[in-house]
């Protein structure tokens, strides 16, 4: 399908969804629904094994939801359909990855620390600005305290102070920080020591991992061990990797 705010292609085992609005790439309510499509392709297709969030132009990754979809009359639409985003993500099996060579502010810096995996560049400026302008972000309200704390959540959040990639690498906003030269070429290096094992696998971890995220060690324990003997070890790559091993060769992936 074509869009008008997106790119979206697939290819191999990576699904690519490039905001496409530069210099900002304000998530408009319009693109915005073009993510939730997009997403829903990702999740009906069995081959793919990670999504990835890029951007076009080099000033922004995202610099937030559009100000304009802000108002009394469009401000119900656009929680919406922005939260959809978000709840989709929240039941995918497989990798998600946000790739920041630029700013990820407000909407843009959720959408970027709502993924597995953030990959920015040195020269990314990140955070929740919207205080400023007398709102606050519902999703970065919710979750972030979850990955960074109470502290650092309620100081990005009321102050609406900009951080660095580096800093936001430090609280736990990002995964890894790259040059911003080469910026992509390394990221693709980065993001093939995660394609080059099992999409069964990875599929089957990352659902252990989501399960026992809001439950004490020993249930989550008990759920882990659930997904392990019933979920991942009937899996033909779990067989097939423990036999390579055992052999001593590579494993060859069947991916399911």
């Amino acid at each position: 399908m074509d869009y008008k705010f997106i790119l979206y292609e697939k290819k191999e085992k990576m699904a690519r969804i490039t905001l496409n609005v530069p210099p900002s790439n304000w998530l408009t309510i319009e693109m915005m629904r073009e993510i939730n499509d997009a997403i829903g392709d990702v999740k009906n297709d069995p081959y793919i094994q990670m999504l990835v969030f890029d951007h076009a132009g080099e000033k922004a990754f995202c610099d937030g939801v559009s100000v304009a979809d802000h108002t009394e009359d469009k401000v119900n639409e656009m929680i919406e359909v922005f939260h959809r985003i978000f709840r989709s993500l929240s039941e995918l099996d497989i990798a998600t990855v946000a790739l920041v060579n630029g700013r990820a502010l407000g909407g843009g810096c959720e959408l970027m620390a709502f993924c597995d995996i953030v990959i920015a560049s040195e020269k990314s400026r990140i955070g929740q600005p919207e205080i400023a302008v007398g709102v606050f972000p519902p999703v970065a309200a919710a979750y972030f305290p979850k990955i960074i704390g109470l502290q650092k959540t309620y100081e990005l959040l009321l102050t609406g102070k900009i951080i660095s990639a580096k800093d936001a690498e430090a609280i736990g906003l990002v995964t890894t920080v790259l040059p911003a030269e080469n910026f992509r070429e390394e990221a693709e290096k980065y993001l093939s020591e995660y394609l080059n094992k099992s999409r069964a696998v990875a599929v089957w971890t990352k659902r252990a991992i989501k399960a026992g995220l809001n439950m004490d060690f020993l249930n989550a324990l008990k759920v882990s061990e659930l997904y392990y003997l019933s979920g991942l070890m009937a899996t033909q790559d779990a067989k097939e990797g423990i036999a390579a091993f055992l052999e001593k060769r590579k494993p060859i992936w069947k991916n399911i």
